[in-house]
Order: structure tokens, then sequence, then C-alpha cells
């Protein structure tokens, strides 16, 4: 199975929506942000996992 491994131009787009929001963040914020972020890939991990489970 093949899976696409460039962005799309919209995911493109909010890359660069976020790099200009983070550009001016406290190194508090960043790692509040980073951590954040994280933790909805793990929930977005979880999610996949249980789908291919069901499958």
């Amino acid at each position: 199975m093949d899976f696409p491994i460039e962005l799309t131009l919209e995911q493109q787009f909010r890359l660069q929506n976020l790099r200009d929001q983070v550009k001016n963040l406290s190194r508090e914020e960043a790692q509040e942000f980073l951590l954040e972020v994280l933790r909805q890939m793990m929930v977005k991990d979880n999610l996949v996992k249980h789908l291919i489970k069901q499958a």
C-alpha cells in the first residue's frame, strides 16, 4: 500500500500559517503548544489503531 508522503497544498498553507503564529510565542508557550500537538497526535494514533482493529 502506497502512502503519500508529501503535504497537500492545503496542508502546506496551514503549516505556513502555524509557522507564522508560533514565531511570536514565548518559550513556555511554545513548549505547551508542542506538548498539545504531541498529545493530539497520540490520540489520533489511538483512533487509527482502534479503527484498524474494527475493520
